[in-house]
């Protein structure tokens, strides 16, 4: 029991010791190979080996990459990503904004939008963030609509707490004026 409690601290580091290879994948030192293997968004893991140059997810189930997958892999050179069928919604600016700094872009020239039907076949480093942003305008008008609603709710019970408080304060000073005229009436009796 206590051999166990002594290693508890070097769980939380176990993530930097043993870099992620996803499953089914071929993953070398510098080279991580998922050519086919069925991939999705959530089959994914949160973050490669540090080292690594050469990424292939091409030719799997993608349809969009997860926010910051990239970013630390400062060794990465080349991330063959075609023949997915990438959803050009607001779910792929992550992967947009990345093929923009990628010195190369005509690289990536086959990392195409299969969906939605107006943004078919374009180039996913060409579109512009209005492009991506117009299909996926739902999705905010909905969330800012609740975020008003809770808001609005919040603000009912704040303005009902705020009342009661008032009349509670409002009972409080009468019954403590009664009680200070009451006291006041008994001392003049007692003094007579």
């Amino acid at each position: 029991m206590s051999r166990g409690i002594l290693f508890l601290p070097f769980l939380g580091f176990l993530p930097l010791v043993i870099p992620t290879c996803p499953l089914r994948c071929k993953c070398a030192t510098n080279i991580i190979d998922c050519t086919s293997k069925g991939l999705t968004v959530t089959k994914l893991p949160v973050a490669f080996r540090p080292s690594a140059e050469i990424i292939n997810l091409a030719y799997n189930s993608l349809t969009s990459i997860p926010n910051g997958l990239f970013d630390n892999l400062k060794n990465l050179q080349i991330v063959y990503l075609q023949g997915n069928p990438w959803e050009c919604n607001c779910d792929i600016l992550y992967l947009r904004s990345w093929l923009q700094w990628q010195q190369n872009r005509t690289f990536y020239r086959d990392v195409r939008c299969a969906s939605p039907a107006h943004l078919q076949d374009r180039i996913i480093a060409y579109l512009t963030e209005d492009e991506l942003i117009s299909t996926c305008q739902h999705w905010y008008c909905t969330l800012a609509l609740l975020s008003q609603l809770f808001l609005l709710i919040f603000l009912l019970v704040q303005a009902i707490l705020v009342i009661f408080i008032i009349c509670y304060l409002r009972r409080f000073r009468r019954m403590t004026a009664k009680t200070w005229s009451t006291s006041q009436d008994l001392h003049q009796h007692a003094d007579t």
